[in-house]
C-alpha cells in the first residue's frame, strides 16, 4: 500500500484523469452530515486516489453552503494523507492574468457564516496556522507545471471572500492594498479543518479572471470564469497525474509536524469533554482521543 493517500478537493470535471484505475464512487457516511457527493476512489501509479468534487457534480453546491466538516471527515475516513486543492480564483495582481497557475502559501480569512473548527464547547482546541500549507507539497506541484510549461507563480497570499456574489470594486483595491495574489470563495475554512485532521495541505490556484479591478478588462462573470476552467482543464488534470505518479517517489517530507498537531492542541481535560463531541470526532481526532 502506498505511504501517501492522495486527496484531490477540485471541479467535477478533473476525475476524469487518464491512468485512473479501478475507479469506484464511495459513498462515505459522516457525523458531520452529507459531504458534496460520492468520493471517487481509485488508483494512479500505485497512489491512492481520493477526488472529491467541491460543489457536488453539476456544481450544486454555493461556497457557503459546502459542508467542509464533512467534506475532511470523509477524506480522512478514506485515509487521506495529502490534500491537493484545485481552485478557480480570481488575480489581484498585474502579473497573474487568466491562465496563470498560482501554489498559494498563505490565506487571509474573510468569510462569516461558516463555522470553521471541528472542535468547540466541551473540547477546546487551538492548532497552528502559522503557514497553512505543505512547502513539500508545494514543491511536487511546482515540478509538475514546470513539466507542463504552465505559467505558474510560486508563493502569494488567497483572500478568502464569504460569496456568493463576486467583489465591489472598493473590495477588490483593499484587498490589492493588503497585496493579496488571488481572491476566492473556497478554501477556508478548509485549510483549517484539514490541519485539525493533521492532514498536510496545498493549494493551487487557477486564475480566470482579474475579479473587477483592472481597467482594461471586463469585471468577472460566471461566462468569463467557466471559459478560462475549460481551458484549464486539461493543465489540472495532467497536475493530477503528475501528483498522484511523484508523491510516492519522493524523499520523506521534512518534519513539517503536520500529522501530529494535535498532541500539544487540545486543551480540555479528560473529565470535561464532552462525550457525543468525543464521539464525532473519532476520524478526526481519535489517535489523541482514544487514550
Amino acid at each position: 500500500m502506498s505511504k501517501h493517500v492522495l486527496g484531490i478537493i477540485g471541479g467535477s470535471g478533473l476525475y476524469d484523469i487518464e491512468g485512473l484505475t479501478g475507479a469506484e464512487w464511495v459513498t462515505v457516511e459522516s457525523p458531520w452530515g452529507e459531504p458534496s457527493d460520492d468520493l471517487l476512489v481509485g488508483e494512479i501509479s500505485g497512489t491512492k486516489v481520493v477526488f472529491l468534487p467541491r460543489h457536488g457534480r453539476g456544481h450544486a453546491v454555493s461556497p457557503s453552503d459546502i459542508n467542509y466538516h464533512a467534506n475532511i471527515d470523509a477524506l480522512k475516513r478514506l485515509g487521506v494523507t495529502d490534500i491537493f486543492s484545485l481552485s478557480a480564483c480570481g488575480s489581484l495582481k498585474e502579473e497573474l492574468p487568466p491562465g496563470t497557475f498560482v501554489i498559494v502559501d498563505q490565506f487571509i480569512d474573510r468569510t462569516f457564516a461558516r463555522k470553521k473548527s471541528f472542535f468547540g464547547k466541551g473540547l477546546v482546541a487551538h492548532v497552528p496556522l502559522s503557514h497553512p500549507v505543505s512547502s513539500w507539497l508545494g514543491d511536487i506541484a511546482e515540478d509538475g507545471l514546470k513539466a507542463q510549461k504552465v505559467p505558474y507563480a510560486r508563493g502569494g497570499s488567497y483572500l478568502v471572500m464569504e460569496g456568493p456574489q463576486f467583489s465591489t470594486l472598493a473590495e477588490s483595491e483593499l484587498y490589492r492594498s493588503w497585496g493579496c495574489s488571488v481572491i476566492g470563495m473556497t478554501n477556508m475554512p478548509e485549510a483549517k479543518l484539514a490541519r485539525e485532521a493533521e492532514i498536510r495541505y496545498a493549494t493551487v490556484a487557477m486564475v480566470t479572471d482579474f475579479d473587477c479591478w483592472h481597467p482594461d478588462h471586463d469585471s468577472v462573470d460566471v461566462q468569463m470564469v467557466i471559459k478560462t476552467l475549460l481551458d484549464n482543464a486539461d493543465k489540472a488534470k495532467a497536475l493530477v497525474k503528475f501528483l498522484a505518479d511523484n508523491i510516492n517517489n519522493r524523499d520523506s517530507e521534512p518534519n513539517c509536524g503536520t500529522d501530529t498537531i494535535l498532541d500539544m492542541a487540545i486543551m480540555t481535560a479528560p473529565e470535561k469533554r464532552d462525550p457525543a463531541l468525543v464521539a464525532k470526532m473519532d476520524a478526526i481526532a481519535g489517535r489523541v482521543l482514544k487514550g
